[in-house]
């Protein structure tokens, strides 16, 4: 995985096979699938070649179908369902071995002006006091570190707590977790590179808010977690390098699945985007 900036933007970008076809490369890595993350912020990438730049994407949908092979890159093959005078519609299947593994319809939209509101930031601690995850596992020593270094190294995670350690009590909403992130190193001002940065790290953390009232964690002994699916709605710019809270919750779990929601907000407040996943959460014995 991308063991830094320069590193992630390598990742992310697409080779041009043909028309409205792409091919994203893979990293070494040792994980026995391919980062959900990863997936949508190529096929994110793959549908914005398609569209004039002067649409910009407001949302994404998307479904994880099978796991990624991590040993052969990955087809990307976009439809353009609509180009209108304000949006743009975009449909991504991304295969390999000749089948769907994930698919995403992207919407773009000319920028306009409208009505404005947004929720306050929660009171949180600033990210400099928040648990770094890397020195967490640092500390840990031996594959830990071997692991963080080599898979997580590019992105930058603070951890502020969650409904059971770190945060106050809110009985109403027993599975909450905010970590402070940002990738590891400076980007340039390309808006869409710092979108699909984004899009990449926004599925990391996602499924451990879900588990956080049941004593377990995505590593704990029989768990089988996956993404399901995933779901951004981009409110307002902002920048993937600069720090920005991920302000989790989950709603509900049930039938070994659970839904995770989570705001996105600047150090200044600004809300730029929001995010929501379902993922397979099943315990075994």
């Amino acid at each position: 995985m991308p063991a830094s900036a320069d590193e992630l933007l390598a990742l992310l970008d697409l080779e041009d096979l043909d028309v409205n076809l792409f091919r994203g490369r893979q990293p070494e890595t040792s994980l026995q699938r391919v980062f959900g993350g990863q997936v949508a912020a190529q096929a994110l990438l793959a549908a914005a070649r398609t569209t004039d730049p002067a649409y910009v994407v407001h949302s994404l949908h998307s479904y994880f179908l099978l796991p990624g092979d991590t040993a052969v890159p990955i087809i990307y093959d976009v439809e353009r369902l609509r180009d209108g005078r304000s949006f743009g519609t975009r449909r991504v299947v991304a295969r390999q071995h000749g089948r769907p593994i994930y698919y995403l319809t992207a919407n773009f939209q000319k920028a306009e002006e409208g009505f404005e509101h947004q929720d306050v930031m929660p009171e949180v601690i600033p990210p400099e006091e928040g648990l770094d995850l890397g020195a967490m596992f640092r500390s840990r020593g031996g594959g830990s570190t071997e692991e963080w270094e080599r898979e997580w190294a590019a992105l930058d995670v603070r951890y502020v707590g969650n409904s059971r350690q770190g945060l106050p009590e809110d009985p109403a909403h027993p599975a909450r977790a905010r970590l402070w992130i940002r990738v590891n190193g400076e980007m340039g001002d390309d808006p869409l590179q710092h979108l699909a940065a984004f899009t990449y790290a926004s599925d990391m953390t996602l499924l451990g808010s879900t588990l956080v009232p049941h004593g377990v964690n995505i590593s704990s002994p029989g768990m089988q977690v996956a993404s399901l699916d995933h779901t951004v709605w981009f409110h307002r710019s902002f920048r993937a390098d600069e720090w920005w809270l991920y302000d989790q919750e989950s709603p509900s779990a049930s039938g070994g699945r659970g839904l995770a929601v989570a705001r996105v907000f600047t150090q200044d407040g600004t809300l730029g985007a929001t995010v929501a996943q379902e993922g397979l959460i099943r315990h075994r014995d």
